[in-house]
């Protein structure tokens, strides 16, 4: 009977013992059971070579590929990475001969427009409640004067809140302008404004000092909160009394205002406030700012609260114009 033939496994390797005894030669033959394999097993399988070929190009790729990824690339930037995060500093600003003068500097730092305006309006009013010429000049220099300290007083508070948000037109907060010489430009402004003021009487120049002394307070105090129109309020409040008991060398005094003239003018105040704060709403809302200009502009939005606040401010000068023309300025 013929021996049947038995296909033999493929190779394998058993450890007889977990470690080799004492005493024994490490080895092949040592502690292990070997078998060949058949040649139909030493032939290589369909499509062995292809995968084998494919794994050797894919290591080379995969390690190119893993310097690709974003470890790599992190690692690449470096601190390129961290200073894209990093807010970029401010361009450097070129100063020009005559525009970055500083007297030129210190004039567009006073808010000029606004100081313009509201010099002009109170002139205005008083023209109209029949003060002479030299009085007329007398009223448009102080307030003029005045209005420009609290510019000065205004830039010199917010520099470093300009400076953050990168505004123009701030020459104290991009550096060509040092808060040295405002503060210098300040007192020379008060020294001149305190004769300025009592020229127009005594009574009418604490008034207006007064005024002055408030719209600075509110540079510093209640801007932030809801109550940031009572000191512009306040401050206008005072113009009336400071025509009505003004006057060239006035000592002697003059008559109150009328209430209505009072009340208007703390009403013209607030609009004035909702304006100017208009244009720095993005600016106080990033820095956590709750005033009611921005409270009413998160709720309306900026358009239609200027187009309120223009109506706003037609009706108040219809109503004072109204109020000067049947009642007057004084009692």
């Amino acid at each position: 009977m013929a021996r049947p033939h038995l296909r033999r496994r493929r190779a394998e390797t058993v450890d007889a013992t977990p470690s080799t005894a004492p005493g024994t030669t490490e080895g092949a033959g040592a502690g292990t059971l070997t078998e060949e394999r058949t040649p139909e097993e030493e032939r290589p399988r369909p499509g062995s070579w292809l995968r084998r070929r494919r794994q050797a190009t894919a290591a080379p790729s995969g390690a190119e590929g893993a310097g690709t990824g974003p470890d790599a690339a992190s690692a690449a930037t470096g601190s390129t990475g961290g200073a894209r995060s990093s807010v970029p500093p401010p361009p450097a600003v070129v100063r020009r001969p005559v525009l970055d003068a500083t007297p030129v500097l210190l004039l567009r730092a006073a808010h000029p427009r606004q100081a313009v305006v509201t010099a002009v309006l109170v002139t205005v009013a008083a023209a109209l409640a029949d003060r002479p010429t030299r009085d007329l000049g007398l009223v448009l220099l102080t307030v003029l004067v005045g209005q420009t300290l609290l510019g000065w007083h205004n830039d010199v508070v917010d520099r470093r809140r300009d400076a953050q948000h990168q505004r123009t037109g701030k020459p104290v907060a991009d550096g060509r302008l040092e808060p040295g010489e405002v503060w210098f430009a300040i007192t020379c402004g008060a020294l001149l404004v305190v004769p300025l003021s009592l020229s127009n009487g005594l009574v009418a120049g604490g008034v207006y000092l007064a005024s002055l002394v408030i719209a600075a307070l509110g540079n510093l105090v209640l801007r932030r909160s809801v109550l940031s129109p009572v000191p512009w309020a306040v401050s206008f409040a005072l113009y009336p009394a400071f025509l009505s008991y003004g006057g060239w060398g006035n000592h002697d005094g003059g008559s109150a205002p009328q209430p209505a003239m009072v009340v208007l003018a703390a009403l013209l105040g607030i609009g004035v406030h909702f304006l100017t704060a208009l244009w720095g709403l993005v600016a106080d809302h990033e820095d956590g700012w709750h005033y009611l200009p921005l409270r009413l502009g998160m709720r309306l939005g900026a358009a239609r609260l200027l187009a309120l606040t223009t109506t706003y401010l037609a009706l108040v000068t219809a109503g004072i114009l109204v109020a000067g023309t049947l009642v007057g300025l004084e009692v």
